[in-house]
């Protein structure tokens, strides 16, 4: 009993003392005050930090969440004929960006497989985006011409809780001719690489910009080429718009019209199809291309935004190089196109003259070494040896003019030098001297090496753009006008005049003349009504001999030239063929012929007077005059 009560007093007395102990509650008290206000600091710090102290920094990250920025890319500018007419245009389509305020490495795998891209390409090209160091603003272009499927998947993953980095953009494609028409003079564009990034020409274009990368589209990009616009819109939780915040129109790029003129190109384009060559024309009087035709061709459009890499390495792997652009890059042999420079070198030095006449029996000698006529002429004189293409007469021409005098001429009519058209990578083709052949060789011209060049083999080398411009410089009198493609053409250089004998350029004339005209070897170019004047030119690639019993012989046959114009006494146009492996000049001379004709039958179709509307007289097409009505008596 007592052990009881004493429990019971031990146990009230501890409960009194913790009950009544103002130590305990106090630190208890003040512990869960001081917590109070400590929280209730921090929220007033941070309510103060966003809405006093930097409330702009926290409404642009908040706009950034919800703010989208839309790049609007400016159409080039569209590429016409002499004529006004439409040759490259734009068509809309739409591109997929990736929008790198937005943008998060691992979705890069699910967009690869949704939009059938190669994954590490794809991410090859973000972290070349980011090392360049763009502005984070510009978005990343990952492909063209979506179709109506990807479309959809883009549409149903562009929200913020799944890819909010996907961008679709309408977007102007270049819309090039079909079977490569002109193809080689317009160029194409393509996105810049990476060296042309680092070259300081290009250095203003930024990662994924479009530019002109050959022809006309390169020479003219700062041209054809607009101003990129921006729009940057609010976005809901869905990535939908909501409304503009702002909106920078693009400008589009400038109109660009050329000289060209599609129906000559065309029918220039028919002339060569399926061979291997090019065909240049032009306007003597002006320099004006008229046409210019290189085949095989390609088709710019694989280029319109990213050529597919297996299509790149069939073109690149072509063996006909369908790349090159012979008209300005393709150097060959002239053969005896060459003939007329030295007929018009051997009068103006005097070497020659009327009266000079050589006997062919089928070749010559020279040195201890006979070189081959093409055929047994007789007594030949220079309009003779022009008309029938004589080897032995231009090869004595060649021993009494000397290289260097060769040289001389051959320079002044243009051939060894650039003719400044408005093109890139245009060859300078060669033409050697005893100069030339020390700087190059280290070696003395031996005078044997003349009498080859003479007939325009050995060193010598011109391009079809090259021969146009020479004879057609000449054929007007000595006066060359820099070929140029674009009409109204700014910063051209003067016409360059050469001080020469008009009757000695005469009688070369003349002598041409006769190739067509007068039973002579380009008697194919031959026009009914119009006076053509042309010249035939066999180039061989290499010795008959050597190509005996090998496997060469097909890709090694000579090429085959003829350059031509008209009308002989006052040219117009003249053109120039060359016909890879076409083994003989005359069937060179068709082509030239093809597209003289048409030249003359638009002229004659053009100048015909156009069919007018009957006249209706005035009075037939005005209303009637009403009827007067008429008052009717009443008889009383």
């Amino acid at each position: 009993m007592k052990l009881h009560v004493a429990r019971e007093d031990d146990q009230s007395s501890a409960n009194t003392l913790l009950r009544d102990d103002p130590k305990f509650a106090s630190q208890k008290i003040a512990f869960f005050q001081y917590t109070a206000v400590a929280v209730f600091l921090f929220l007033i710090t941070g309510f103060w930090d966003l809405q006093i102290r930097n409330p702009e920094v926290y409404q642009e990250r908040a706009l950034e969440n919800s703010v989208k920025s839309i790049p609007v890319l400016a159409p080039r500018g569209k590429i016409l004929d002499r004529d006004g007419r439409v040759i490259v245009d734009n068509h809309s389509s739409f591109s997929l960006y990736l929008s790198r305020e937005n943008l998060k490495m691992e979705h890069l795998r699910p967009i690869a497989e949704g939009l059938n891209l190669d994954y590490d390409s794809l991410v090859a090209r973000v972290r070349r985006f980011q090392s360049r160091g763009a502005p984070v603003y510009e978005p990343i272009p990952i492909k063209e011409e979506l179709t109506p499927g990807e479309l959809a998947f883009v549409d149903s993953h562009k929200d913020l809780s799944t890819f909010p980095e996907l961008e679709v953009v309408r977007v102007q494609h270049r819309l090039y001719p079909r079977d490569g028409l002109a193809a080689h003079v317009i160029g194409y564009v393509g996105e810049i690489s990476e060296s042309e990034l680092d070259s300081p020409e290009l250095a203003r274009f930024h990662q994924g910009d479009i530019i002109g990368k050959d022809g006309i589209e390169r020479q003219y990009n700062d041209q054809l080429m607009g101003v990129d616009g921006q729009k940057r819109v609010e976005v809901d939780s869905f990535g939908n718009e909501r409304h503009v915040l702002d909106d920078k129109e693009a400008v589009s790029g400038k109109n660009l019209q050329l000289t060209l003129d599609l129906d000559l190109q065309a029918v220039a384009e028919l002339t060569i199809e399926n061979r291997k060559g090019a065909v240049v024309a032009l306007d003597p009087r002006t320099g004006e291309v008229l046409a210019m035709v290189s085949r095989p061709a390609f088709d710019p459009n694989l280029f319109a935004g990213r050529i597919r890499s297996k299509d790149w390495k069939v073109l690149l792997d072509n063996p006909d190089h369908p790349l090159l652009n012979r008209a300005v890059q393709a150097q060959q042999a002239p053969g005896s196109t060459f003939k007329p420079i030295m007929a018009l070198a051997g009068l103006e030095s005097g070497v020659i003259d009327d009266n000079f006449h050589i006997s062919c029996p089928g070749g010559a000698t020279f040195y201890g070494r006979f070189f081959k006529c093409w055929g047994k002429h007789g007594t030949v004189g220079l309009h003779q040896g022009l008309v029938h293409s004589c080897d032995t007469f231009f090869y004595n021409v060649g021993n009494r003019l000397g290289i260097d005098r060769i040289a001389q001429y051959a320079e002044m009519v243009g051939y060894g030098h650039k003719t400044g058209i408005d093109l890139p990578h245009e060859a300078e083709g060669l033409v050697p001297s005893s100069k030339w052949k020390i700087r190059n060789f280290r070696e003395r011209w031996y005078p044997s090496e003349t009498i080859s060049v003479a007939i325009g083999q050995g060193a010598t080398t011109v391009t079809p753009l090259q021969m146009a411009f020479a004879i057609g410089g000449m054929s007007i009198g000595g006066m060359w006008f820099q070929p140029h493609l674009v009409k109204d053409a700014v910063h051209l250089m003067p016409a360059r005049r050469a001080e020469v004998n008009l009757e000695n350029i005469g009688k070369v004339v003349s002598g041409m003349y006769g190739v067509v005209n007068e039973g002579g070897t380009g008697v194919r170019a031959h026009l009914p009504g119009v006076n053509v004047c042309g010249k035939t030119g066999t180039a061989q690639l290499a010795s008959n001999d050597l190509l005996k019993g090998t496997s060469y012989g097909a890709t090694h046959k000579d090429n085959a030239w003829f350059v031509g114009f008209a009308p002989c006494e006052s040219p117009e146009i003249v053109v120039a063929a060359l016909f890879e492996n076409g083994e003989h000049g005359q069937l060179a001379a068709p082509i030239v012929r093809d597209v003289l004709k048409a030249y003359f039958d638009k002229k004659i179709r053009l100048a015909k007077p156009q069919p007018q509307l009957a006249h209706i007289p005035t009075g037939l097409l005005e209303p009637p005059p009403p009827v007067p009505t008429a008052t009717a008596s009443v008889t009383p």
